[in-house]
């Protein structure tokens, strides 16, 4: 099994905004020191109700996946998608903005 990536305990953090069925969320992220996508966090305006919980804890989840190696696409492509391809939460919404924002900078 792959090692998980530590990050340094202070780093630089990235903050946007977005909607996703209907609600506004808030993400950040961090990366490693090479650039690489190394954790996110989500948040909604509705502190602790349904949306901010799941939102939360997918958040959490990414992050470690993104710790133990997995890539930023294979991630993408596991969530849920609408009839036309677009993200059908705010973990797919902001990982799908993160991938293009990456592939305008390479």
């Amino acid at each position: 099994m792959t090692a998980r990536r530590r990050l340094p305990n202070r780093r630089q953090a990235e903050t946007f905004e977005l909607e996703a069925g209907g609600l506004r969320y808030v993400c950040t992220i961090g990366r490693f020191a090479d650039g690489a996508l190394a954790e996110i966090f989500i948040t909604n305006g509705k502190a602790g109700s349904d949306s901010d919980i799941a939102a939360r804890d997918s958040a959490v989840v990414a992050s470690i996946a993104l710790q133990f190696g997995v890539p930023l696409d294979v991630l993408r492509h596991a969530l849920m998608r609408d009839a036309q391809g677009r993200p059908s939460g705010p973990l797919g919404a902001a990982l799908d903005l993160l991938a293009t924002a990456e592939a305008t900078t390479a």
